[in-house]
């Protein structure tokens, strides 16, 4: 990258498209569903044959409008759909159904973190459209196959305003759009399978320019950390050009992920016409407030709004909060949990601390972890009424646990003889035993090296097999050696 970078500004805007979540596609019955067999998921209508009609599907403009809700938007009432001409072999119909002047969401924005704070990225508009096919150009060495199912599946455009300034920005945008997606549960946002996608239109300009930059479009983006590395080179590329007294050319570009630079595609001289015009076979559509107010209801409590609950109402820290709220389905299961207990901040700790180390490693998500929250509540009381320690419970009970969800917590410490002892004669016989081991550190402690107290501690632990009671340790070792 050249050294006098600083000098530049970067100005982003993105687009993504993102699959809606709904069982049939949007002008027809065929399914929607991804990863069949090619070709499976068509008909008349799909392949685009005359004298076919297409139906609008009512879920897919509720899902529009809900997410045009979530991102403060303005709800278009007086909706059209255009046909968008151009001929590509995926595109059965030899045109795309898509909005045009009159975009279902108008507006709004995005809220994202960044070094500095907070920043709304603001949109442009949210509108509906048909997928096309999949061009499959590695079938053979001599043709390009086509499949049509992913053709009509409905999407949604997100448009942003040139608003972002660095590849870090982009990348909290793209986290915290896919993160209210999943939350809204209109798309998976799963960028690897095709369900989000994302175009970056990206120019420089000298710091204290308003005028924009010549624009380099980066296509078809398949993950968050690709958009934020594309983003980065494309920036420097685009520097060291000026830079080097050369012109900007306005390209579409495509990101080579293998050693992370882009490659051009081809040269976009003039805008493209597509020459839309209202679609003669699909009537206007109108919003109504009955409809408006019955997706509001439909929308559940945010990423945000549930941060601010946990740190206030149940004073977890804003760390514990923000991990446990990265994910519907864990926020899901953690309100399970303090419906059981309510030592919140243990219920989070073992969230965040070896329930996830048990889904990353197995690569799953919350929805198939084995152990049930009233199960993983009756573990935590066990802790709190001290008859197991916290290293005990998830080094030996929590295994056992995720083999049989349905186990005991209690019967299954009883069985392997983990309960910790409150007997005070039997532990002392610990204390006695494990300060008789170490007669040169007993002197050293009473000599001032008071540190020592937790190699004591250890040591009974060690001897006990875990079964003592920590605290009662602790009080049973000082009564001991302050005497």
């Amino acid at each position: 990258m050249p050294d006098n970078r600083e000098l530049y500004e970067i100005v982003i805007g993105l687009e993504v498209h993102a699959q809606l979540l709904t069982k049939t596609k949007l002008f027809c019955g065929d399914s929607a569903v991804f990863g069949s067999e090619p070709n499976t998921h068509v008909s008349p209508i799909t392949l685009g044959h005359p004298g076919t009609l297409p139906k609008l599907n009512r879920k897919a403009v509720e899902y529009a409008v809900k997410t045009g809700i979530a991102c403060h938007c303005e709800i278009e009432r007086h909706n059209y759909f255009a046909r968008k001409n151009y001929f590509y072999p995926d595109l059965p119909k030899g045109y795309q159904i898509s909005q045009h002047t009159t975009p279902i969401c108008k507006g709004g924005y995005v809220s994202i973190k960044t070094a500095d704070g907070e920043k709304n990225i603001a949109l442009n508009r949210i509108h509906l459209e048909e997928d096309a096919g999949k061009s499959l150009h590695d079938a053979g060495t001599d043709y390009t196959c086509v499949d049509y199912n992913r053709a009509g599946v409905p999407l949604i455009e997100i448009v942003t305003e040139p608003d972002l300034r660095s590849g870090d920005e982009a990348y909290a945008y793209l986290t915290e759009l896919r993160k209210m997606l999943r939350y809204l549960e209109v798309c998976d946002g799963n960028m690897e399978e095709g369900s989000m996608r994302c175009d970056a239109n990206i120019s420089v300009r000298k710091k204290g320019e308003h005028r924009l930059g010549t624009k380099v479009e980066v296509k078809n983006l398949n993950s968050i950390r690709n958009v934020k590395h594309a983003i980065e080179y494309e920036a420097g590329r685009m520097i060291e050009l000026i830079e080097n007294g050369k012109a900007i050319v306005q390209q579409t570009r495509s990101f080579d992920a293998n050693n992370g630079t882009t490659f051009a595609l081809r040269t976009k001289e003039e805008a493209n016409d597509y020459r839309y015009f209202p679609d003669p076979d699909l009537p206007p559509f109108n919003i109504t407030d009955a409809f408006l107010e019955n997706v509001r209801k439909t929308i559940p409590a945010m990423p945000e709004a549930l941060v601010a609950k946990y740190k206030q109402e149940l004073h977890l820290p804003e760390y514990d909060a923000r991990v446990i709220c990265d994910d519907k389905e864990t926020v899901g299961y953690f309100e399970s949990l303090i419906k059981e207990t309510k030592n919140y901040k243990a219920a989070s700790n073992w969230l965040i601390g070896p329930v996830k180390s048990y889904l990353n490693e197995k690569g799953i998500s919350i929805k198939d972890f084995p152990v049930l929250p009233k199960t993983l509540a009756q573990l935590i009381l066990l802790i709190d009424e001290n008859k197991l320690s916290f290293s005990v419970a998830s080094s030996k009970i929590f295994p056992v646990l995720l083999k049989d969800g349905n186990a005991d917590p209690a019967q299954v410490a009883g069985k392997l003889n983990l309960l910790q002892s409150a007997d005070t004669d039997e532990m002392m016989q610990w204390v006695e035993q494990a300060l008789a081991s170490m007669p040169e550190k007993v002197i050293e402690y009473k000599k001032g090296k008071k540190g020592l107290i937790g190699l004591f501690v250890g040591e009974v632990k060690k001897i006990s097999k875990g079964k003592a009671d920590p605290k009662i340790t602790s009080k049973l070792l000082l009564e001991k050696l302050e005497n």
